[in-house]
């Protein structure tokens, strides 16, 4: 009988935190073990290639089997690795968080064929999250002896020799019984067993098999009236697919491939609108494969939707959701990145915020931008269709920064414009008029409620371009950006917009002074709706608009107002009134006749301008009664 002895870690306090506290989900057990498996095995061949007179080890006679016991309550991993003796049985298994994968890997620093996972030695002591009582049999490649070690938890271990045929470890877990609030039995199931290698081990390079119960129909029945009869035979099954699709060559590869994987990996039916696959070396190494969808997901604009990209570490994946891995600007983007320097901490579920994960994140950024403006060029249909999906959250990456992501994403924007279609900025201006130093918009619901704005025919009477911006977020988006190249943006409907000409500000200015007790009159009526009154040439067949001063715009007040807390949001509004319209000579009877009706008539006039604005009126009741007088 072999002595119990106790951990060499400094209390068994460490031991519960490891189990307990260190890991996210109790599954992360067959993800650590099976890395293990695969150092194991790694570290043989590697010590085959590397020692004179030592037997020739081939990767393909390598693999990993599982197996189940429901009755024992059994789960069983084996390799056929490099084993290990009683030294280091007590070595790796006896002291917590000693790593003989890191010792290894510091011994062997040339072997770069090597991807050792597990450097922690933290890892093997998960299993006891689901398992009560764990038995290691390991035989050490070139011995013949083999040793066994076995534990329960935190009362210690014991180390015994064994009966062993071959090299390699063996380790049976028996499966801890359900409790109210934890369903083991799921550990012992091979659809669970299978689910789990699927997520986390599916790119180990050797093969991970499993004997599965299988149904088949016995021969002569079911057919010519006999009923179906079946037989019970054990298949084994590989149960990874080893190659990662992101580690071959593009030229080995179709669009059909890269389709089939994004549905088959990202529950997606559809086909992605563009893959981006990418392998980097130098200050980051790291494999990519990325995907912008087709369309957003169910829940993009919720706040249950949870950016990032799965994170694997020499094809073991660590993270589901990497969010550090990608801008908020392009959380649409899937795909997982896979990267052999990563500093990880001893659970391997969390990264270390270190400089190695920001030069990651910061290649994948310039990587996607740079496909996207490949795509923009190439094929302007496709970009249309994303920036139709996706374009709202690269506003929100401009606008959200305060301009700072400005000139990362501004290139990226395109609007409707007056000339039809849509436009990048950089096109825009390469149409600009000669002389010409803004860049003109209007805001709207949609294009048609634009066109009709009688500020925006004036433009484009005048030979203007305008960019019709129709989303929330446009005009705060362009505000925030503040110019193009030294160009600056304006929109058409502000009260300082200069398309007139010289001769035609001193006539609007004459004008303007020769009736200022009238306008000043209309101002002290609409107090507290317009900061003045005016007179304007932009009109053409319009009697009145809305313009506005300052920064914030007729158009930004009607969205921050929908929102909560909004109400206070209140643009300094001018009531812009047409000399060329009769309605002017009836203001000006008016006014020297019925100064009451005068005051009326200005209402109805501002009544007037905020429907052509889509704005509401303050009191429709009102403005129907007074309506109602002038007609009768």
């Amino acid at each position: 009988m072999s002595e119990t002895k106790e951990f060499k870690a400094e209390s068994k306090r460490l031991l519960e935190m490891m189990i307990n506290s260190i890991y996210t989900h109790k599954e992360i057990f067959l993800r650590e073990l099976i890395s293990n498996a695969s150092d194991a095995m790694d570290k043989l061949y590697f010590k085959s290639m590397s020692e004179e007179n030592s037997e020739a080890v081939t990767r393909s006679d390598m693999e990993i089997k599982l197996a189940l016991d429901k009755d024992a309550r059994t789960l069983t991993i084996s390799d056929n690795g490099i084993g290990m003796t009683a030294e280091e049985l007590e070595n790796n298994l006896g002291t917590i968080a000693q790593s003989g994968s890191f010792a290894f890997k510091k011994e062997n620093e040339k072997a770069e064929d090597v991807d050792i996972i597990g450097q922690f030695g933290v890892g093997f002591y998960s299993a006891f999250m689901v398992a009560k009582k764990v038995t290691v049999i390991s035989k050490a490649y070139g011995s013949d002896k083999a040793f066994m070690w076995q534990s329960e938890g935190v009362d210690g271990y014991t180390v015994s020799d064994a009966e062993k045929d071959s090299y390699g470890t063996t380790i049976t877990l028996e499966i801890k019984d359900n409790t109210d609030d934890e369903n083991y039995d799921e550990f012992l199931t091979p659809y669970k067993i299978k689910d789990l290698v699927r997520r986390y081990s599916d790119y180990i390079r050797y093969p991970i098999k499993m004997d599965v119960e299988h149904e088949r129909l016995r021969e002569g029945t079911g057919v010519d009236g006999k009923d179906p009869e079946y037989d019970k035979e054990l298949v084994t099954e590989t149960l990874n697919s080893m190659v990662p699709i992101w580690k071959k060559s593009k030229s080995e590869l179709k669009d059909e491939d890269y389709n089939q994987f994004y549905k088959d990996k990202f529950y997606d039916y559809t086909d992605p609108l563009l893959h981006i696959h990418s392998k980097t070396e130098g200050t980051a190494t790291y494999s990519a494969l990325l995907y912008i969808p087709s369309q957003a997901p169910f829940d993009y604009y919720s706040k249950s939707f949870e950016k990032g990209l799965q994170l694997y570490s020499s094809g073991v994946m660590i993270m589901e959701k990497c969010g550090d891995l990608l801008p908020d600007y392009f959380s649409f983007v899937k795909g997982l990145v896979d990267s052999e320097d990563l500093s990880l901490n001893i659970s391997r579920e969390m990264l270390q915020h270190d400089r190695q994960l920001k030069v990651i994140a910061k290649s994948i950024e310039k990587s996607i931008k740079n496909e996207l403006k490949k795509l923009q060029k190439n094929d302007r249909e496709k970009y249309e269709k994303f920036f139709n999906t996706f374009g709202t959250q690269i506003k929100y990456g401009i606008y959200e920064s305060y301009g700072t992501n400005k000139a990362e994403l501004q290139d990226l924007l395109i609007f409707k414009t007056s000339n039809g279609g849509m436009t990048t900025i950089e096109e825009y201006v390469s149409r600009m008029k000669e002389g010409q130093d803004k860049i003109f918009f209007a805001s709207g619901s949609s294009v048609a409620r634009i066109e009709n704005l009688p500020q925006t025919e004036f433009a484009r009477d005048k030979g203007y371009e305008v960019l019709y911006l129709t989303d929330h977020v446009d005009e705060f988006c362009l505000q925030m950006m503040h110019d193009y190249d030294g160009k600056e943006y304006k929109s058409v409907s502000a009260d300082d917009v200069n398309f007139e000409t010289e001769d035609e500000k001193k006539e609007i200015q004459q004008q303007q002074d020769d009736n200022k007790e009238l306008f000043d009159f209309m101002t002290e009526k609409l107090s507290g709706k317009v900061k003045a009154v005016k007179l304007s040439h932009r009109l053409k067949n319009h009697p009145v608009c809305i313009t506005s001063e300052g920064t914030l715009s007729v158009e930004m007040e009607k969205v921050l107002s929908a929102m909560p807390n909004g109400e206070n949001a209140k643009a300094e509004k001018v009531l812009e009134i047409n000399p060329s319209h009769p309605i002017f000579g009836k203001l000006k009877s008016l006014y020297a006749d019925d100064k009451d009706k005068a005051a009326d008539y200005a209402s109805i006039l501002y009544s007037q301008a905020l429907l052509i604005e889509g704005l509401p009126i303050e009191d429709p009741v009102e403005f129907s009664n007074k309506l109602c007088e002038f007609l009768s």
